[in-house]
């Protein structure tokens, strides 16, 4: 996953300067410089890191931080505003036009993910009750075409596709009378990419963009890149003036530079984020999200979106009731999993939930982990299932026996059931945030 690599480095970084107590300007000066090195470890733009640490440094220095009470905890605030600060500071949503179609023209470089996410956002807005149309602008790389009407019938979503030897202009005008005539209100355009920057990829570009005007212009950038997606990306901007930034194979084994520097070095926000290869996969972008996540204080908003999208509210509520009273069992537990696995890869939602990962203690969360979860469950009788306290070394042999598993595996799931009950008890008042959410969308 991005920033694993930065978040375990400033964490041992922010674990020594709370031992210290009280700190002084050389302390500050050898966790400034700590955290730079960390920070050109993880592939962030040279001078975003020297701008970064001289905002951090400053602030931090004042008198009123070194003389506080809690000083660590101070200078750890102050990294994690500016870290905010640096990626943009608030999520930039997309900007719709006063009269339907939107039009949004996707861009960026053969390989980055474009028409795989053109269809991941064309979903996005479908589940926010639009009416998305695709297009395929891209007649060069081959099956690019049908790559689009596999992944929107997927999504589904309706492609507009015209006749081989259509001209990419002509393709996007003509989708564009199609989505008025057709009550589409907002229309992606999936262009051609190349494997480098040319002026004939860059003109066809310029042409689509005056031709039918787009709302957004969103550049797709591969995270796994690093500082080449930075330098790509002021490239683009240069030409076409990009309204904002998707990056993709965030899920991967990337350091996270491309995140922290977009958005300083281009002025351009980063809007959507790609987090995996499924169609669900794409999180709009939270710069003071992604901030806490970095620094580990976990991302408690990001969860609860997801939790409204995937939970019933009826059982949500019941669920909660349980945990406030400490009588979830393992039916409830069994459920929650499953209903967890609908929200996405289990792993990443530890992440989300501040000092989780440390709770867990290295028990396996995983897909197949719920099958011999559920597996181990409905080996048990129902009072063991009611009542799991009950579970002695015979009765674990049994249930083991039952699944075609081993003890070990009893006693996994057990441990698991005891660390989901203090997850959960670190999400109070869920249920009130998202009601809280839905009463305000509704205003």
């Amino acid at each position: 996953m991005a920033f694993d690599s930065l978040s375990e480095k400033l964490g041992n970084i922010f674990k020594k300067l709370r031992s210290k107590g009280k700190l002084s300007e050389a302390d500050v000066k050898d966790v400034m410089r700590e955290i730079r090195v960390a920070l050109l470890a993880a592939d962030v733009n040279y001078k975003v890191v020297k701008d970064f640490v001289a905002k951090v440094s400053e602030r931090a220095t004042g008198s009123d931080i070194l003389e506080s009470l809690t000083p660590a905890q101070q200078v750890i605030k102050i990294v994690n505003e500016e870290l905010t600060s640096f990626m943009g500071g608030a999520n930039d949503k997309i900007k719709f036009a006063s009269k339907p179609p939107t039009v949004i023209m996707l861009c960026g470089l053969q390989g980055a993910g474009k028409t795989t996410h053109c269809a991941k956002l064309a979903l996005y807005y479908k589940n926010m009750g639009k009416r998305p149309l695709l297009v395929a602008c891209d007649i060069y790389r081959p099956a690019a075409v049908l790559q689009l009407q596999v992944m929107g019938e997927k999504a589904g979503v309706p492609v507009f596709t015209m006749p081989d030897g259509t001209k990419p202009v002509d393709i996007a005008k003509k989708a564009l009378m199609h989505a008025k005539d057709h009550g589409n209100d907002i229309v992606f355009l999936d262009t051609a990419g190349r494997l480098h920057i040319d002026e004939v990829l860059m003109t066809e570009l310029r042409d689509i963009k005056s031709a039918v005007d787009p709302n957004e212009i969103i550049l797709t950038v591969d995270a796994m890149t690093g500082q080449d997606a930075v330098e790509v990306a002021s490239s683009f901007n240069e030409v076409l003036d990009v309204t904002g930034v998707l990056l993709t194979k965030t899920d991967g084994d990337t350091r996270g530079g491309a995140a922290l520097s977009v958005k300083y070095v281009t002025g351009k926000p980063i809007k959507f984020i790609g987090t995996g290869e499924k169609l669900g996969d794409l999180e709009p972008f939270h710069p003071d999200r992604m901030a806490s996540r970095i620094l580990g204080m976990g991302d408690m908003l990001s969860l609860i979106e997801k939790a409204e999208q995937a939970f019933d509210e009826k059982k949500a509520k019941e669920m909660e009731e349980k945990i406030r009273k400490n009588r979830m069992d393992l039916n409830d537990f069994l459920e929650n999993m499953q209903q967890l696995r609908h929200m996405g890869p289990l792993d990443k939602l530890m992440g989300m939930i501040p000092g989780m990962e440390k709770a867990m203690n290295g028990v396996e969360i995983s897909e197949k982990q719920i099958d011999r979860t559920e597996a181990i469950i409905l080996s048990m009788t129902r009072k063991e299932r009611e009542n799991p306290d009950i579970i002695n070394p015979s009765r674990k042999k049994r249930i083991a026996a039952g699944c075609g598993l081993r003890v070990e595996d009893v006693n996994r799931l057990l441990k698991s059931f005891d660390g989901m009950k203090q997850m959960m008890k670190r999400i109070p008042g869920m249920q009130n945030r998202m009601h809280k959410k839905k009463k305000k969308k509704k205003k």
